[in-house]
């Protein structure tokens, strides 16, 4: 497969779309100030224990309280609650973890009174980040991922992905990790690990210690609350946790991110540094690799499939509905079972491509076309499960219903992307109505008499749509209405043609490419 990261950053977000063999399969918008991701490091302070929840809230700066539950606490919370306490009074002597005296795990029945208390500073990870009306969810069992590895600090547990189904590589791994884990610190070994080099997993490792070495360092100057340590950003952890031999080319659209990410491949993967590549067309990136188009042709409540088939997707507070439609495809020289097959096959594609793109999280109910025989719900239930697979949120897939329902259940542990492919038209600003077609040019070239003579604006940028870009220059040399406004002005007005705007749509750019509000 032929995976591809195209990343358009801009001032305040950069946003990152995966392409499998040319398709879009996920969407991420990362914002540069994002300082609830999950996986960030807070020093919090607990507000309220609310017992009939067996939880906790947790003020960790945002404008509402974290929720802690009792079995988010982590079996080795009582050691963490020491560390924390030690490193915090400035006894840093005994914070090495080689030398740090452990206590025992919690019960996994107790009740969070038995271990927190109002007032108390603990260390705690972002589990899911704020979504709608919620703080954050956080956890106090702290893991840090790495390519390779998941470390886990006050576990003495090594355990192997299940993905890894060779008994003599999982015996070798476990091995391995056994031979050069420190004390005092659990680790997961993940799927990519296999056939790793011990050399590989080492550096892995010791990067992962740093990261919980930093926190201790942190913690005699901390006071609650308090960011302590920053999970990767959406660009590394997306290239952490996918980048692998089918991944062919990153292209970025500014040269200081590209040169970011080329700094992180070349610490986790240095034989794949050559794949990132800086873009430097004139269209923007996005554009130019196809992606607007297949966002606009995958958001919004009906997704039309080439074939004619089409899904129509419902969202409630509590889950969403996706309905399949056979549309107009429908083969006269087989069966209704047949023809119903077919479609159900095709939508179950479509439907994993969705819950990706959109992470759509929680119950997730499907109304595939009624089937009739076995055979055909068992087919469509494996079809789903193995479109799912490439999915590497948590998710549980139950078989159809006896009324040909499926239900989905997905982790999301970010709020789902959405993305208005509804626009306000620009010509009418949703009136209705527009200024005739006729004056178009006119009210353009009032626009660039006022910037250039009024405003002394000593470059000037047009994006049009393609059409209207094609009428401005015709007639070639010196004869079209841009060598007009040139012969006019004594300014090059420079024209650019963009696709994503309305026929009637233009806009104003100055050097630093800002665009010229009026």
């Amino acid at each position: 497969m032929n995976k591809e990261l195209i990343i358009n950053a801009g001032p305040n977000e950069a946003n990152i779309a995966l392409l499998e063999d040319k398709v879009l399969v996920e969407l991420n918008k990362e914002k540069t100030n994002n300082n609830f991701a999950v996986g960030d490091v807070y020093l919090g302070r607990v507000k309220k224990i609310m017992p009939g929840l067996n939880a906790a809230f947790v003020d960790v700066g945002y404008e509402k309280d974290a929720f802690l539950h009792y079995l988010d606490l982590g079996p080795q919370v009582n050691s963490l609650i020491k560390f924390t306490k030690m490193g915090m009074s400035g006894n840093t002597a005994h914070l090495s973890m080689n030398e740090f005296e452990t206590l025992p795990d919690i019960e996994k029945t107790g009740k969070i009174g038995q271990v927190l208390s109002s007032g108390q500073q603990i260390l705690v990870q972002i589990a899911k980040e704020p979504i709608s009306t919620k703080g954050p969810r956080i956890s106090s069992e702290i893991s840090f991922a790495g390519r390779y590895l998941v470390l886990v600090p006050f576990s003495n547990r090594v355990s192997i992905s299940q993905k890894i189904k060779s008994a003599d590589e999982r015996n070798r791994l476990k091995r391995l990790i056994m031979s050069i884990r420190p004390k005092n610190y659990g680790v997961i070994i993940r799927t990519v690990a296999e056939n790793k080099k011990v050399i590989d997993l080492d550096n892995d490792l010791n990067s992962l210690v740093k990261k919980w070495e930093s926190i201790a360092a942190k913690l005699p100057a901390a006071k609650a609350p308090q960011k302590i340590l920053s999970e990767l950003d959406r660009t590394s952890a997306i290239l952490r946790d996918l980048l692998n031999d089918s991944f062919n080319n990153i292209h970025v659209d500014d040269s200081v991110v590209s040169e970011e990410v080329r700094n992180y491949i070349r610490t986790i993967a240095p034989d794949k540094v050559d794949i990132v590549k800086l873009y430097k067309g004139k269209i923007p990136i996005f554009e130019s690799f196809g992606v607007d188009k297949q966002i606009k042709n995958s958001f919004g409540k009906v997704i039309t499939i080439k074939s004619g088939v089409y899904l129509i997707i419902e969202h409630t507070e509590a889950l969403h509905v996706i309905d399949v439609n056979s549309g107009h495809k429908v083969n006269s020289e087989i069966s209704q079972e047949e023809n119903a097959l077919a479609v159900n096959m095709e939508a179950a594609v479509e439907i994993a491509r969705q819950l990706r793109l959109r992470d759509m999280g929680g119950i997730i109910v499907i109304d595939f076309i009624d089937m009739h025989d076995g055979r055909n719900r068992r087919t469509l239930y494996q079809k789903l499960k193995d479109e799912m697979a490439k999915d590497n949120s948590k998710h549980s897939i139950l078989p159809p219903s006896k009324f040909g329902l499926v239900q989905i259940t997905r982790q999301r542990v970010r709020p789902e992307t959405t993305v208005q492919v509804l626009e306000k038209c620009p010509a009418c600003e949703g009136t209705g109505e527009i200024k005739p077609s006729i004056v178009l040019t006119d009210n353009i070239e009032n626009n660039i008499r006022y910037l250039l003579q009024d405003q002394n604006e000593q470059y000037l940028k047009v994006t049009v749509h393609p059409y209207l870009y094609a009428y401005l220059r015709q007639g070639g040399l010196f004869r079209s209405i841009q060598w007009k406004w040139y012969f006019t002005y004594k300014k090059w007005i420079r024209l650019a043609p963009v696709a994503a705007q309305h026929l009637l749509e233009y806009h104003f750019y100055n050097k630093n490419q800002d665009e010229i509000k009026l």
